[in-house]
């Protein structure tokens, strides 16, 4: 049987989302047990991304909730996994460890990862001032989230269209793999189509944010200025 391949253009968003819905949940389902299994964590050993208590908002309504007052295209939901992916990834030249995504991080990480890119890959975009408020974060929060999901990606945010195509037909074949292990009742079929998301290191989970404002940004290069004032462009659309 041919792997399902991801229609980038024409895919209903409402229903990506529900494909990121369903590997997010597991994402975060899996990186949670590691809490379990760890014992319980001092707060202040948690990432500036993670939040106090798990938002009462599921994943699914936050990605409908965000689309409704700040539409994208299929390109911003999947370049925002690509993103993930790569933050989970160690990079021992500049000492940043991997990412642990879960519960209490996921929420803040899918605002500021749209919004992020949004600005890249949509010709109409808002101010972080309307993300902050759909998102349910002060604005000077996010500014400071968005500086930090840059650094973790190493500025690093061009995602190549081969790119999205994989990473689109692989959360279609997640999809379809837990359909499947409903229908069979077989949940151990499900495989994992992005490891490194969901078998961070439990020793990572007590790495830290950058405390002082623009810490981490203290020597850019030349791409790295790029993509700052990329970010900082006029807007195409403010509501």
């Amino acid at each position: 049987m041919n792997s399902p391949q991801f229609d980038l253009a024409n895919h209903p968003v409402k229903d990506t989302i529900k494909l990121l819905t369903s590997l997010l949940e597991k994402i975060t389902n899996s990186n949670d047990r590691l809490h379990l299994n760890a014992g319980k964590l001092d707060p202040s050993s948690y990432t500036c991304f993670h939040a106090r208590s798990i938002p009462s908002i599921s994943i699914h309504a936050y990605f409908t909730r965000i689309l409704k007052y700040c539409p994208c295209a299929n390109e911003c939901l999947i370049a925002l996994l690509v993103y993930f992916d790569r933050m989970t990834q160690p990079k021992p030249s500049r000492h940043i460890p991997p990412l642990h995504i879960d519960s209490y991080s996921i929420h803040r990480l899918i605002i500021t990862g749209l919004m992020i890119s949004s600005k890249l890959y949509s010709d109409i975009f808002f101010t972080n001032t309307r993300y902050a408020k759909v998102g349910g974060l002060p604005v000077k929060e996010l500014n400071a989230l968005e500086l930090e999901f840059l650094y973790l990606n190493d500025y690093n945010l061009f995602v190549t269209i081969e790119e999205l195509q994989d990473y689109g037909n692989k959360i279609m074949e997640h999809w379809y793999q837990v359909q499947r292990s409903v229908e069979t009742n077989n949940h151990d079929d499900v495989a994992r189509p992005f490891g490194r998301l969901s078998m961070n290191n439990p020793s990572m989970v007590g790495w830290q944010c950058n405390k002082k404002p623009g810490f981490a940004l203290k020597h850019r290069s030349s791409e790295e200025e790029k993509t700052l004032r990329r970010l900082s462009a006029p807007i195409g659309s403010e509501y």
